[in-house]
């Protein structure tokens, strides 16, 4: 007994002093930084600047996925801050797919949560989203996961619910799309980058022949959501190179939302940055308001326009997908207070 209590006792001293020493290093890390940064003191590590990753697990009847959350700088519990959900393509994660991105910079500069969901390797050997197969239900049943994940941050985070957005490559992009009819009262945007439009495939066969550009892609019935349409606003990008998915699928997509809204094609312009690959835009627009955009990019393969150099379904010579993406569901959130 007096060897427990001995035991305890040394516990009780051992926390007290680690605390200690914590607060100390930390006073003496803080003082350091001031005097390297004079005139300006730092007020907050790099680390700290950069944000924060929270991981995260989301459960239902189609099993259970791990996401990552993205929490940028400064952000306090007084503040509600919208949401982009970023779902990865095949080949990917999470992890990886912000790091190809960079969606993380954007949102430390423009203040937005992101979160990504990450696929299970034993729900898809590749680690696709299993956007296709809705005659088995799965599809259904990840989208699902998805809209859980979703919940379970906007519940314990101070994210704003009515400002949220979802954004796709690839399988990513199809399961954006797949999102965005079936829970079209939960999104004020949706991007798709070189993905395959809903109603086009309904099992893994269908998809292949789907993603070459050779189905047709059935006629959809918005469902009743905020959006006068039933559907958010729709920005596709896709690479004029792109032979894995065929560029006819992001035409397809952009008609299928303009259909559905009652909207028009303006005339397409062609826009080039700098020395990144040109691309050709074009609106579709009803009363003025945007229901699709879609944007082709010159010399794009498969892969993230305007990626990290180097990473896997990337092209850094592209134009920034992330700053356009943003920029899109930005003027969605603007246009949410005005009258239609």
């Amino acid at each position: 007994m007096a060897r427990r209590l001995r035991a305890a006792g040394w516990s009780r001293l051992f926390a007290r002093s680690l605390k200690a020493i914590t607060r100390s290093a930390a006073r003496s890390g803080t003082r350091a930084l001031k005097r390297a940064a004079k005139p300006k003191p730092v007020k907050r590590s790099a680390a700290a600047a950069a944000g924060t990753w929270l991981p995260g697990l989301s459960v239902g009847a189609a099993g259970a996925r791990r996401f990552l959350l993205y929490r940028p700088p400064g952000v306090s519990r007084s503040e509600r801050l919208p949401l982009m959900v970023m779902l990865h393509g095949c080949g990917q994660d999470a992890k990886g797919f912000a790091a190809s991105t960079r969606m993380n910079g954007v949102a430390a500069r423009e203040r937005f949560w992101v979160l990504y969901p990450d696929q299970d390797r034993l729900a898809n050997a590749q680690g696709c989203w299993n956007w296709f197969d809705t005659r088995s239900g799965r599809a259904q049943g990840e989208a699902a996961l998805i809209v859980n994940a979703i919940d379970q941050v906007c519940l314990l985070h101070p994210v704003d619910r009515e400002r949220v957005a979802v954004a796709g490559l690839s399988a990513g992009a199809s399961m954006a799309a797949l999102l965005a009819t079936r829970y079209s009262d939960r999104f004020k945007a949706v991007v798709m980058h070189s993905g395959v439009p809903p109603g086009t495939a309904d099992s893994t066969l269908s998809a292949l022949g789907a993603m070459q550009g050779r189905r047709s892609t059935q006629p959809l019935v918005p469902s009743t959501g905020a959006q006068a349409t039933g559907w958010p606003p729709l920005l596709v990008i896709h690479g004029a190179e792109d032979h894995v998915v065929s560029t006819q699928n992001a035409r397809v997509a952009a008609q299928v939302w303009a259909t559905a809204a009652g909207a028009v094609a303006l005339v397409p312009r062609r826009v080039r940055r700098g020395k990144r690959h040109a691309m050709a835009v074009t609106d579709f627009k009803r009363h003025g308001r945007s229901a699709a955009t879609l944007v082709e990019v010159e010399g794009l393969g498969h892969a993230w326009s305007g990626g990290a150099a180097r990473a896997p379904f990337s092209d850094a010579q592209g134009p920034d997908a992330s700053r356009m993406a943003w920029a899109f569901v930005a003027r969605q959130f603007e246009r949410m207070d005005r009258p239609a």
